[in-house]
């Protein structure tokens, strides 16, 4: 018998797609904006930044009012929001004008993550880590169309607001659709919330809390990497065609083609992760790996910077960086405190959103003096987000009852 969630599910990642769109949307049209707003590039820079504020002063409230009113009003709210971010950037007069609608699409943001992530983990109990990443595959499909969006609004010489609405349009759909899903009681144990034992019958069974986490160990653990695995990532997205071009010599229009390895290996680990972490490997694990494997590229790259080896890097490093440590993350956050997953998200997505205020700070101060410091930085931070993930999973033995995966 088929989950009778999985078209909620459908809605739910269809938000996701254009939140992959909205995220990059202001950059895509930055010259046109410009003009719009009688600015330049530094200004719509600052119009970027109200993204990460609006995601960032709302995130933990919209979290904990998720889990007292339940996930369908935040994700209803949340494609509202958006909708009202991308039609004011078209109507804003001036920069201060849309940094204010900007600041509205950061905290779309915020309310899509409070009540969607809740939500697909309660709609698959069994399935968490599964659920959570492909969120990652459905902003990534949506920066992929984005671009082609654009080129064809270049290319006809349309208005380059189309894209706006044709984002616009989709969430208008959706969030209509939405209205009429069913969603799962969001004060319900998970594991009680899907009686069909047909949904994932060859996943692994679910471990058990034997004593409650300790907030002070893992829960702080849990902070830091919500902050560091960010950071991964967002360091790689911002600079790694710069140390291509300026350390390893590479023309810049070949630098530029290592984010496209990136975003290829990104897509990969999606689709791998997702089926190891289904039937095979307890996201826990994955949350160790995978920031191991990125210092030591990291580490590589900066010892040994090369034309091939930056190429490599980027392929691997959008594998284990920005392959869904952050979901997995989160998902095993939820595992150690299964009440108030809401809470639980604002917490940890505060501690995200910090990563995408500081690092660019920290690694602006840096870049005058050496781009190659900027990615010894990067491989540092991944370490200790493996330090900690150690620590993490030598707590989920000690208070969790993990079940042998049967194999009939």
């Amino acid at each position: 018998m088929k989950n009778k969630y999985i078209p909620t599910s459908i809605c739910l990642y269809m938000n996701y797609f254009v939140h992959g769109m909205g995220a990059i949307i202001l950059a895509q049209n930055m010259d046109y904006l410009a003009n719009q707003l009688n600015t330049d590039s530094a200004g719509i820079a600052y119009v970027i930044s109200g993204l990460g504020i609006g995601r960032l002063i709302v995130l933990f409230v919209m979290g904990a009012l998720s889990d007292k009113f339940g996930r369908k009003p935040f994700v209803f709210l949340g494609g509202l929001f958006y909708i009202g971010f991308l039609l004011g950037i078209l109507i804003s007069p001036n920069l201060e004008v849309a940094f204010i609608f900007a600041v509205l699409g950061g905290i779309a943001n915020s309310t899509l993550d409070a009540g969607t992530y809740p939500a697909l983990m309660e709609s698959f109990p069994k399935a968490t880590g599964t659920a959570s990443i492909l969120t990652k595959a459905a902003i990534a499909g949506g920066q992929f169309v984005l671009p082609i969006v654009m080129t064809m609004i270049i290319a006809s010489k349309a208005y380059y607001g189309w894209s706006f609405l044709f984002c616009v349009a989709i969430l208008g759909l959706n969030a209509l659709a939405v209205l009429k899903m069913p969603f799962p009681n969001h004060k319900q144990p998970a594991a009680e919330e899907i009686a069909d034992e047909s949904i994932e019958k060859d996943t692994k069974p679910l471990p058990k809390l034997k004593q409650k986490a300790n907030f002070w160990i893992e829960g702080i653990c849990f902070i830091i990497i919500g902050y560091t695995s960010t950071a991964t990532f967002y360091l790689v997205s911002i600079w790694l065609p710069k140390f291509s071009e300026s350390v390893a010599m590479m023309s810049p229009s070949a630098s530029a083609q290592t984010i496209s390895y990136y975003a290829i290996g990104t897509l990969t680990s999606v689709i791998l992760t997702s089926i190891l972490v289904k039937s095979w490997i307890r996201p826990v694990y994955v949350v160790f790996v995978y920031p191991c494997l990125s210092a030591i590229m990291l580490f590589v790259l900066f010892l040994f910077p090369s034309p091939m080896l930056c190429m490599a890097g980027g392929f691997i490093l959008g594998f284990t960086a920005a392959g869904g440590v952050l979901q997995l993350a989160l998902t095993t956050m939820s595992e150690f405190y299964p009440e108030g997953k809401g809470k639980v998200l604002g917490i940890f997505f505060t501690s995200s959103s910090l990563a995408t205020f500081s690092i660019p700070v920290i690694t602006g101060i840096i870049s005058k003096t050496s781009i190659a410091n900027i990615i010894l930085l990067d491989a540092f931070i991944a370490v200790l987000g493996s330090v900690l993930a150690l620590v993490i999973i030598a707590r989920y033995h000690k208070i969790f009852e993990i079940p042998n995966r049967k194999l009939s």
